[in-house]
């Protein structure tokens, strides 16, 4: 296959030179590069030479590949990498791309894979194209969404680019589902996507609430806490209201911890402990998104026999919905617990929850369904 020249939306991308070595190299120390693709660590400047002057020709020349460069067209600039890192006889191509850090926040990704994407199934006539990447990488499921890829599902332990045994998500593009220039999609600037996706492609934060005791910290579980969360889940009041596991075993702790890192990557839940001004664990707390609904999410929580009353359990709820909906856009919070749990109405009350009403059969528990009550706090509420 011949190389060959595209320039579209404000971008060029052509085929990789011998002079791109050094504009390589750097980009790729960068830590978010390293982190995502699967370039070699250290990245030395043998790696970048061998990739511009054999691997990527060779591709070209074997037609498995149509690795672009992807450059600014009045400068000449190298901004980022982007094309097919595979063609398969079946007439399916897997888009792959990084953006060098200098010229990120631009748009520059989503235009230069529109453009391959366009060329890919209108002139090569690939019947489907894939778009795959690490659970977490949201940064790269943005570049996608805004391209026109419809995220699919995701593979378990897929490993489609890194050397992690990590779930991946895919998607896929076919003829005429390429946006046209200019458009911004569901996934555009500014909209709720591009928002969470900001907050879930970063560490999880810290938060912090005041209570009477002092300074809370609401933080990610980290290995210190599995024997209090433990102790906790066996906690008779707990078993008797909540749905852990009985008997519950560190392995569950363990389980739980490695739950709430993996549905941060996803963006779908924030999941944190509580935490005393000595940094002691005394509760959890958990804001689930709704998937049906993108303005709705619901909390639970649980707190340490030995922190009870204290009001710490308010604090961090005060603490984590004023986050939710200030942070992640969302409109309503839901509180269910089941009928006669007063400790828990009591800490969705003092919150600012507003009691809705008592739901029949409104909840799961322990092998049979069992009254809830129900609760909400809105965004409006806050102000």
């Amino acid at each position: 296959m011949e190389p060959v020249e595209i320039i579209e939306d404000g971008v060029l991308l052509r085929p990789w030179r011998d002079t791109d070595a050094d504009a390589v190299h750097q980009a790729c120390q960068d830590p978010d590069i390293q982190r995502w693709t699967s370039v070699p660590r250290p990245y030395l400047p043998e790696h970048a030479l061998g990739f511009v002057t054999e691997l990527t020709g060779a591709a070209w020349a074997a037609g498995t590949g149509a690795p672009f460069a992807v450059c600014d067209p009045a400068t000449g600039e190298l901004l980022g990498s982007c094309g097919l890192i595979s063609i398969d006889r079946d007439g399916t191509g897997e888009v792959g791309y990084w953006t060098a850090p200098w010229a990120r926040g631009r748009g520059v990704m989503v235009r230069a894979t529109r453009a391959v994407a366009r060329w890919s199934l209108d002139t090569l006539g690939l019947r489907r194209l894939i778009w795959q990447a690490e659970v977490g990488n949201h940064a790269s499921r943005l570049v996608a969404l805004r391209a026109g890829f419809r995220i699919d599902g995701r593979l378990r332990r897929a490993n489609p680019t890194t050397r992690s045994a990590a779930d991946g998500w895919i998607g896929t593009l076919l003829p005429g589902e390429v946006p046209a220039p200019g458009e911004t999609g569901p996934a555009g600037p500014g909209t709720l996507a591009a928002r969470r996706a900001a907050v879930f492609g970063r560490p999880q934060p810290t938060l912090f609430a005041t209570a009477k005791a002092g300074e809370l910290r609401l933080r990610p579980m980290e290995e210190q806490d599995l024997d209090a969360v433990t102790q906790t889940c066996r906690d008779p009041e707990t078993i008797r209201w909540t749905t852990v596991p009985d008997p519950y075993q560190q392995a569950d702790a363990q389980e739980y911890q490695v739950y709430g890192r993996d549905a941060w990557a996803r963006g779908q839940s924030a999941c944190f402990v509580v935490a005393d001004p000595d940094d002691r664990y005394v509760g959890t707390i958990d804001l689930r998104l709704s998937p049906a609904d993108a303005l709705l999410a619901d909390v639970g929580f649980m707190t340490a026999p030995a922190a009870r009353g204290r009001g710490y359990m308010p604090a961090a709820l005060v603490a984590l919905s004023t986050w939710g909906c200030a942070t992640l856009g969302l409109a309503r919070i839901e509180w269910k617990a089941n009928v006669g749990n007063t400790a828990s109405r009591r800490v969705a009350e003092k919150a600012g929850f507003t009691i809705e009403g008592t739901a029949r059969g409104g909840v799961q528990h322990r092998g049979e369904r069992v009254d809830a009550w129900v609760a909400a706090l809105l965004a409006k509420d806050l102000t």
